[in-house]
């Protein structure tokens, strides 16, 4: 892609975020999220691939329909209230529309059909941008309305999601459909949370989006997109793979791994708000999640690659090595101590 135009969409998506994380009319949320949609378009279908048109189709028409309940959402609630600021979203229809469109925006279930296929038909740096920077505006938007969402439909659907997301993650041997179902888990963790302590959702996905884009840029930098490929990378960076294991574990939420600290605080939270039942299935849900991360890391790690693989054995070279892989493996792995600290923004 010619890097002017690259510039030009990088620029709209922080702006698109930026103009919807900070407004406080539903018009500007909404044309912040056009402004987003508009501008990953090219970057899902840069490949000119069959299978990247059909993604990037897929995710505009999506999208597009989850805008236009966003904006009929706000209008049914400035029909009844004559309020147009986000935090005033008092009608309960309104409310009831607008979990629809910010589950349809996320991929929480049963809206989560068009995630796994667009990220397949994404390349890896493109797939990072959608299972993270993507989902932060509308998070921002649950955020500002949760005093005004219902916790039962968000109940369901959050322990759907964790469920759907384990079990359909299991039979998969593409890393991108993995990293999709994944992450349709990590949301169900977020979902059930947002209306009894929102700060924790926050903290939740800023730690998600930090794991899942060591895995990601890890994924990217071995150039692995199935579970074929990963079996031969240990002759290729034997040091990555390593990293790559105790990432995955992190993201599957074993302690000591920073990624047991929001699954902990979520589950101390519900237990709280006398919701001991939720936490438990949320909990016994999870173990599917850490059976295909297992599986991930047993290919990446232990496996030596079988006879029959198409592929070759990759010796590794010296190759430049990349700071902000370093970064983000080392806090995906070691932030749990800190925990006191993290929780106290809470």
């Amino acid at each position: 892609m010619n890097p002017q135009a690259k510039l030009i969409f990088t620029i709209s998506l922080i702006l698109g975020s930026t103009i919807t994380i900070s407004s406080n009319h539903w018009i500007m949320a909404w044309a912040g999220l056009e402004i987003n949609t508009l501008a990953v378009l090219p970057l899902i279908s840069k490949s000119h691939h069959p299978r990247a048109i059909e993604a990037a189709t897929k995710y505009f028409l999506v999208q597009s329909a989850a805008s236009a309940l966003v904006l009929f959402s706000s209008m049914t609630n400035a029909w009844h209230t004559g309020q147009w600021d986000i935090s005033q979203l008092t009608h309960p229809t309104s409310s009831l529309i607008l979990t629809a469109a910010i589950s349809m925006k996320l991929g929480l279930v049963p809206f989560h059909f068009w995630f796994p296929e667009v990220l397949q038909g994404s390349s890896l740096t493109t797939g990072l941008l959608l299972s993270t920077a993507m989902k932060f505006p509308p998070i921002t938007l649950l955020f500002m309305t949760s005093q005004s969402l219902n916790p039962t439909l968000l109940t369901i659907m959050a322990i759907l999601s964790a469920a759907l997301g384990g079990w359909m993650g299991l039979n998969q041997t593409q890393t991108r459909k993995i990293m999709a179902f994944s992450s349709i888990s990590h949301l169900g963790w977020m979902a059930i949370i947002i209306t009894y302590n929102p700060k924790l959702t926050l903290i939740n996905f800023y730690l998600y989006t930090l794991m899942t884009a060591a895995v990601f840029l890890i994924l990217n930098s071995m150039k692995v997109l199935k579970l074929s490929t990963l079996m031969t990378t240990w002759t290729k960076s034997p040091s990555l793979n390593a990293i790559l294991l105790l990432t995955l574990m992190s993201l599957a939420g074993l302690p000591p791994l920073t990624g047991f600290l929001p699954k902990w605080a979520i589950i101390q939270e519900l237990t709280k708000q006398e919701m001991t039942p939720a936490a438990t299935i949320l909990s016994l849900l999870s173990l599917l999640g850490l059976f295909f991360y297992l599986r991930l890391a047993y290919c990446a790690t232990i496996t030596l690659p079988p006879h029959t693989t198409n592929h070759m054995k990759q010796w590794h070279t010296k190759k430049p090595v990349n700071t902000s892989i370093a970064i983000l493996t080392t806090l995906s792995i070691m932030l749990l101590p800190i925990s006191p600290m993290i929780l106290t923004i809470v």
